[in-house]
C-alpha cells in the first residue's frame, strides 16, 4: 500500500464518526492541592447523571490536568483521589465550548492511616503523542529499574542493552526529560543501579513532537524519576540476590521527604555483579577453509549510585529543582578466545591459538542539573528552563597474551534549553522553545606489543581522538481542537556542527556543518463510544535525523582478538527517516498501530574482510543506501486492580534494504515477529502471582539473521508486617530460551554462529517500606489491589 493510500484511508476513518460528537466538548478538569500546586496523577472518575452507567476514568498529567470528552448541557458527577489527599466528589453541569473546573483537594484531617485510595490506575494511557507507564505493577517484581524496563510490554531490551521500540533502530534514552550522552551499555549499567521504586514513570514516544530533538528515529524513552511524596518521610531498604551460573547480589536505601513547599529526595544503591557470555563463530574466509571461534568472557564488576534531588515551591507561580546523580563502575573482565582453521575438505586442522583478553578498568558519570517552572495562569500556561551538565570518563587496562594497552576516554557535555507553553482562546495550545547542547569527546589509547621488559610501542593501534560536537535548535508548534478533533503542526530546526580530529597515528579531521529543517503533524479523534469506552484513532508524521556517534566516528583500531578489530568510520554521514504512523486506543488504552519509517542513507554495523590478511575480519559502521520498514503493533489487556490482569501483545516489522555493501549491489528483505505477555493473579491479598516474558521469530539485528528466541520470567510476591515488608522470590529466563544462533550472508562475509549468556537467575529480593504510609496507598511498595482491602 502507498503512503497517500495509507493517509488517505487513515484519514477518512479518523473523520468517519464525526457526525457522532456534533454535541460533545472537551472539559478540563485541573486538581490543585491547598497551596495551589498541581496534583500530579490524581484520578478522576466522570459517571453521567442520573444514568451513572456512563462512567470514564482518566489520570491526570503531571501538572493535575485531564481533559474528558462530554456531552454539553449534561450533569456528571467526579470522584477525585490523590495518594496524600481526601477524596474529593462533585457535580457539575458541562455548558459551553472547552468549559474548566478547578478544584482544590485538601489534605487529611486526621492521621494518614484513615485514608484509603480506591481508585487504580492503567498499566499503560495513551497522552496525546506519547504512550505513559505506570510501573508499579512491575516495580514490586522487579530489582532495578534496568529490569523495569525489559518487563514493559512493547519494549525489547537486547543483550548489548538496546532498547527497541516500533523499528529496529534503538531508541534514544532520556532521564527526567534529558537525552543521555553515553553508550548503551553505560546506560544500562546506570539503570541496573536505580531501584525500582525510583520510577514515577516511563514514557513511550515512537514519534516525537517537534518539541523533542530530531535526533529519535528510534523513538524517546524517558525515564521520569520519583520527586518524593505528598507528606512526610517515607522511605524503603532493598536487598536480594540472584543466581545464575555466577551470583549477584545487591542493596540500597530510598528516602522520600515532603514538607510543604520542600521536597527532597535520596537514593543510594551497591551492587556486585557477576555473569558471562559465549559467542561462537565459524566464518568462511576461502572457498575450503573455516575459521571457527569460541570466547568465552567473564564480566565482574562493582557499581556504587547516589542520586539527590531537591524542590522548592518558592510561591504559587515558581518551582526551583535541584538534581545529582553520580555513579561508578568498576569492572574486571576476561575474554578466552580460542581460534582454529580447518580445511573443509579434509578436516585437517591448518593453525590454531589461544589468546586470553583482560578489561580491567572503571567508568563513572557525574550528572547534574537546574530547573525552573513559572506557571502563567490557571489554564496550564507554562515555562520551564533546564540546564545540566554531566562528565563521564572511563579508563580501561587491556593485557592479551601478545601485549597490552590502555584506553582513556573522557566525556563532557552540557545541556541548556527552555520551553514556553501557552493556552490561548478559541482551544489553540501554542508552543515554543530554544535549546543548545555542547558535546566534547578525548581519546587517547596506547598499545605496546610484547611482554615484561620488551615492551615495543605499536604505533597501529595507539591513538588519540578528539571529538566536538554542537547542536542548536529552536522550535514552534500549536494545537487546536476542532469540536472534538485536535490538530498539531510544527517544525523544528536544528544547526549541527561537528568536528573530529584524529591526531595520532596520523594527523586527519572531518567536520560536518549543515542546518536542517524537521516538520511534524498530528491529528487525533474520537471516533465513537462503546460501552462507555472511547474509541479514539490518531495520526501521525516527523522527519528525523540520527547522527553518528563519537565511537562510531573514531577511526583508532581497537583490539578484539587476533582475527577481529574494531574501528570507527569518520566519513560516516547522518541518517534520515520519515515515520508515518496511525494508531487507535480505547480509552486511552492503545490497542492498535500501523506506521512507515523510510530512511535514507542507513548506517549499521558492518563487518568487511581485512584488505591485507583474508582471515582477519574488520567490524566498523557504514552509509548503505536506504531501509523502507513498515510495522504492525497489537495490544489487549484487562486492567490491574481486580484479582488478575494481563496484557498481550504482537508487532511485525518487514525491513527492505536496497543499496551498495562492498561496493556491490546490495538487496536484502527480513520479516520479524515479537510476541510479549505479561501476567498478575492474585492468590490471597497479600500473595501475587507474575508471569511475563517475550518471543522474537525470526529475529534480525543489522544484517544479523537470527533463529527464533525469547524469554519467560516468573515472580512471587508476599507482603509482611502490615504490608511494610515485600518478599519477592523470581526466576528469568525459566526455560533458557533467551539465546539465539546466528547467520550473516552479505558481501564477502559469511559467517554462523551462537550466543550464550548468563540469562536464567533464581532471585530473592527483600524490600521494607517505613515512614508515615497511606494503610491502601497504590504504589509501587504496595501491590495489594484497594478494592479488596477491609
Amino acid at each position: 500500500m502507498s503512503i497517500n493510500r495509507l493517509l488517505l484511508l487513515s484519514l477518512l476513518f479518523i473523520f468517519a464518526g464525526s457526525t457522532l460528537h456534533a454535541q460533545q466538548t472537551d472539559v478540563r478538569i485541573r486538581i490543585s492541592g491547598p497551596k495551589g500546586e498541581g496534583v500530579g496523577f490524581a484520578t478522576i472518575s466522570s459517571s453521567g447523571l442520573p444514568d451513572t452507567a456512563t462512567r470514564q476514568q482518566k489520570a491526570a498529567d503531571s501538572a493535575g490536568l485531564a481533559v474528558f470528552t462530554l456531552q454539553q448541557g449534561h450533569a456528571y458527577r467526579l470522584r477525585i483521589t490523590a495518594i496524600g489527599f481526601q477524596a474529593l466528589e462533585k457535580s457539575i453541569v458541562v455548558k459551553g465550548e472547552q468549559p474548566t473546573f478547578n478544584f482544590t483537594l485538601q489534605l487529611p484531617a486526621n492521621s494518614l492511616n484513615n485514608i484509603v485510595v480506591t481508585s487504580t490506575r492503567p498499566l499503560m494511557r495513551q497522552e496525546d503523542d506519547k504512550t505513559i507507564v505506570d510501573p508499579e505493577a512491575l516495580a514490586a517484581v522487579s530489582t532495578n529499574a534496568y529490569e523495569i524496563l525489559e518487563k514493559t510490554p512493547g519494549l525489547f531490551v537486547d543483550p548489548d542493552g538496546n532498547i527497541y521500540l516500533s523499528s529496529t533502530t534503538p531508541a534514544t534514552v532520556y532521564i527526567n526529560g534529558r537525552e543521555q550522552k553515553m553508550s548503551a551499555a553505560d546506560i544500562a549499567t546506570l539503570l541496573k543501579n536505580l531501584p525500582p521504586n525510583a520510577i514515577a514513570s516511563i514514557e513511550i514516544l515512537r514519534t516525537p513532537s517537534a518539541k523533542y530533538d530530531a535526533s529519535g528515529s528510534g523513538g524517546i524513552v524517558n525515564v521520569v524519576l520519583r520527586k518524593g511524596v505528598r507528606i512526610g518521610l517515607t522511605g524503603s531498604l532493598t536487598t536480594g540476590l540472584n543466581q545464575g551460573t555466577y551470583g549477584n547480589r545487591f542493596i540500597g536505601l530510598n528516602l522520600n521527604n515532603n514538607n510543604g513547599a520542600l521536597t527532597t529526595y535520596l537514593n543510594l544503591q551497591y551492587g556486585r555483579r557477576n555473569s558471562f557470555d559465549d559467542i561462537r563463530t565459524n566464518r568462511f574466509f576461502a572457498a575450503d577453509s573455516v575459521l571457527s571461534q569460541d570466547a568465552h568472557t567473564r564480566y565482574k564488576s562493582d557499581n556504587y549510585y547516589i542520586g539527590f534531588g531537591i524542590e522548592y515551591q518558592l510561591n504559587k507561580k515558581w518551582d526551583l529543582g535541584y538534581d545529582v546523580r553520580f555513579s561508578y563502575n568498576g569492572n574486571d573482565n576476561l575474554s578466552r578466545n580460542n581460534s582454529r582453521i580447518l580445511k573443509l575438505s579434509t578436516g585437517q586442522l591448518a593453525g590454531s591459538s589461544d589468546v586470553d583478553v583482560r578489561n580491567n578498568g572503571y567508568s563513572s558519570n557525574l550528572t547534574q542539573g537546574i530547573n525552573t517552572k513559572y506557571r502563567i495562569d490557571s489554564l496550564g500556561s507554562e515555562w520551564t528552563t533546564d540546564i545540566s551538565y554531566t562528565l563521564s570518563p572511563n579508563n580501561t587496562d587491556q593485557t592479551f597474551t601478545t601485549g597490552d594497552g590502555t584506553l582513556d576516554n573522557r566525556l563532557h557535555f552540557f545541556t541548556a534549553q527552555t520551553n514556553l507553553v501557552k493556552k490561548l482562546s478559541g482551544k489553540i495550545t501554542v508552543e515554543t522553545g530554544l535549546k543548545t547542547s555542547d558535546t566534547r569527546f578525548d581519546n587517547s589509547t596506547d598499545y605496546y606489543k610484547g611482554t615484561g621488559t620488551a615492551r615495543i610501542r605499536d604505533a597501529v593501534r595507539t591513538g588519540a581522538y578528539r571529538y566536538t560536537e554542537g547542536i542548536h535548535s529552536a522550535y514552534l508548534q500549536a494545537s487546536k481542537n476542532f469540536s472534538g478533533i485536535i490538530l498539531k503542526v510544527g517544525t523544528r530546526m536544528e544547526n549541527t556542527n561537528m568536528v573530529g580530529r584524529q591526531l595520532s597515528p596520523a594527523d586527519t579531521s572531518f567536520s560536518i556543518h549543515r542546518t536542517d529543517f524537521f516538520p511534524y503533524i498530528y491529528l487525533s479523534r474520537t471516533l465513537m463510544r462503546i460501552a462507555g469506552y472511547d474509541l479514539k484513532a490518531y495520526l501521525v508524521y516527523r522527519r528525523t535525523i540520527n547522527r553518528p556517534a563519537y565511537e562510531y566516528l573514531n577511526p583508532s583500531l581497537r583490539f578484539i582478538d587476533p582475527f577481529l578489530y574494531e574501528t570507527g568510520n569518520p566519513t560516516l554521514r547522518p541518517q534520515f527517516t520519515k515515520n508515518y504512523e496511525a494508531n487507535i486506543s480505547v480509552d486511552d488504552r492503545p490497542i492498535v498501530a500501523v506506521g512507515i519509517n523510510d530512511t535514507k542513507d542507513i548506517f549499521t554495523q558492518v563487518v568487511y574482510s581485512a584488505d591485507t590478511n583474508s582471515k582477519v575480519s574488520l567490524r566498523t559502521y557504514d552509509n548503505l543506501g536506504s531501509n523502507k520498514e513498515t510495522y504492525l503493533r497489537l495490544l489487549g489487556a484487562i486492567p490491574p486492580g481486580k484479582r488478575y490482569f494481563f496484557v498481550v501483545g504482537a508487532q511485525y516489522n518487514h525491513n527492505f534494504y536496497q543499496g551498495l555493501y562492498e561496493g556491490k549491489p546490495l538487496s536484502f528483505k527480513k520479516g520479524t515477529w515479537t510476541f510479549f505477555t505479561l501476567h498478575q493473579f492474585k492468590l490471597t491479598p497479600l500473595t501475587q502471582l507474575s508471569m511475563s516474558g517475550f518471543m522474537r521469530v525470526k529475529g534480525q539485528q543489522q544484517f544479523y539473521e537470527l533463529s527464533n528466541f525469547g524469554e519467560l520470567r516468573m515472580s512471587i510476591n508476599r507482603q509482611f508486617m502490615n504490608k511494610k515488608l515485600n518478599v519477592t522470590v523470581s526466576v528469568n529466563d525459566l526455560l533458557q530460551t533467551n539465546r539465539n544462533d546466528f547467520t550473516i550472508d552479505q558481501g564477502s562475509v559469511r559467517a554462523s554462529g551462537t550466543r550464550i549468556s548468563d540469562t536464567r537467575r533464581w532471585g530473592l529480593n527483600i524490600r521494607y517500606n517505613f515512614g508515615l504510609r497511606k494503610k491502601e496507598e497504590n504504589n509501587p511498595f504496595n501491590v495489594e489491589s484497594p478494592e479488596k482491602s477491609n
